[in-house]
Order: C-alpha cells, then structure tokens, then sequence
C-alpha cells in the first residue's frame, strides 16, 4: 500500500502520540515507530507501562522517549509538546488519542464526570494543537490526527456515554475548523474514528456488517495513512474505521 519513497518523507518526522502507554494509542506508536525517526510517548499515570513501550520501540533500532502530562490542564499540555522541542526537535506529526470513555446513564452522571469527559477528550486535543502548530507553521509541514468515535456525524440519542459522545462530536468540529484555517501552511488536520473495538468497554453487537469487532491495527493503519504523503492532499476528513457499523 506505502511505497518506499511515498514514506521516505516521514523517515525524518518526529511523531508524539497521546495516551501511548497501552491501547490503541500504544499500537499507533509501534505503527509510525516504523516509519518516523523518533516516537514520543504520553502517558498520565503509568509510567511502568509508557516506558515498555519505549523499550519496545528501542529494540527495533528506533529511537523514543516518555514524558507525563495531565492533558486537561492547558500548562501541562504545551509542557508536552515544549520538552521535546528543547530536547529533540518540533514536533511533526501529532495523534490525539488520549480520551477516556465514561459508560454511565445520563441521569446518573455528577457534574464531575461531564466535566471531565470534555476535558480529556476535547480540550486537551485543543490544548495541544495550539501548542504544536506554530513549530508545524515554521517547517510548512505538519500532521495532527485526532482519534474520534464512528457515530459522532450522526445526531442521535446517547443515553449511556452522553457527555464523550458530544466531546467527539466537538472533536470533529475542532478538526475541520483548523484544517481549513492551516491548509496553506502544508499542515493537514484529519480524524480517524474507530466503532466497536475488540478491547472496548461499549456492549458488543452482532450486527457489523464486516462480521467482527475492529482491531487496534485497524485504526494505527488508517493513521499511517493519513500521516503519509498519499494524503497530503486530505484535511479535514473524518475517516470511519468501523467495518459498516450502524452507518
């Protein structure tokens, strides 16, 4: 699908990915591992597990680090993207993937939980692609993919992950405003949006055309993608990875 000089433009790009220390954020580092010259990993809380991947990167002859960061808070958030910065090099390819999902009836949620369904999954997206972009502005190149959910066009009822719902719908609105507003700087701004996972916490359903739930290597492959110069001339998409669910 990739050939060798159509990746060769990433062999030098410097890749930070969000959330990375397990999950599919871990699978998209490993992914771009492959490809990009160095992988910066984010994690919140286990750094235990932030560094296995590093190690894991490190053992194929690529080079990354760690950093931690609480993503809801904007300091923290353009720490992450400034330490790399001053230690390596601007960051050249960001994935938004850091975002829990809450599984809660709407009538039982605390103000707390709402509060931070946006934080994690919306304003820490727009946290550090203001931190990033003026580092993409200054190269004229840029990736930012932010990682959504497959029914966020869909105006529907949520009765059971309500406030994450409406953060990823946000998130799509985010990425189609910047990507419009950064497309002449050579930077593109695209989501990839899974359905249901094999390791999710959603119920499972029987009823996805494609007869099976999706894969964490569904989503890093549609994120190699859109990183790839096959392309640079996307933004603003928001491609489905959810083998036909509930389309």
């Amino acid at each position: 699908m990739y050939t060798s000089d159509l990746m060769k433009t990433l062999e030098n790009k410097i890749a930070l990915v969000t959330g990375s220390s397990r999950g599919v954020g871990k699978e998209i580092a490993l992914r771009l591992s492959d490809h990009v010259a160095r992988v910066v990993i984010h994690y919140g809380r286990n750094r235990n597990a932030a560094m296995s991947v590093v190690e894991e990167i490190r053992a194929k002859g690529k080079s990354s680090v760690c950093f931690r960061a609480d993503l809801t808070k904007e300091k923290e958030a353009q720490q992450l993207i400034q330490r790399p910065r001053e230690r390596i090099a601007d960051i050249d390819i960001l994935v938004n993937n850091y975002g829990p999902i809450l599984v809660k009836p709407w009538e039982n949620l605390e103000p707390e939980d709402w509060d931070h369904m946006l934080h994690s999954n919306l304003e820490s997206a727009f946290y550090c692609i203001k931190a990033v972009l003026p580092g993409m502005r200054k190269k004229k190149w840029g990736r930012i993919i932010n990682i959504g959910y497959s029914r966020v066009e869909q105006l529907v009822a949520y009765q059971r992950i309500l406030p994450y719902a409406i953060a990823k719908t946000g998130l799509l609105i985010l990425t189609r405003s910047v990507a419009a507003s950064v497309a002449a700087d050579g930077i593109t701004v695209n989501m990839v949006s899974p359905g249901l996972m094999e390791e999710g916490v959603l119920p499972k359903d029987q009823n996805i055309p494609a007869g099976r739930l999706g894969r964490f290597e569904d989503v890093s492959n549609a994120v190699l993608f859109l990183v790839s110069e096959q392309a640079s001339y996307i933004t603003g998409s928001n491609l489905i990875v959810s083998g036909g669910w509930k389309i």
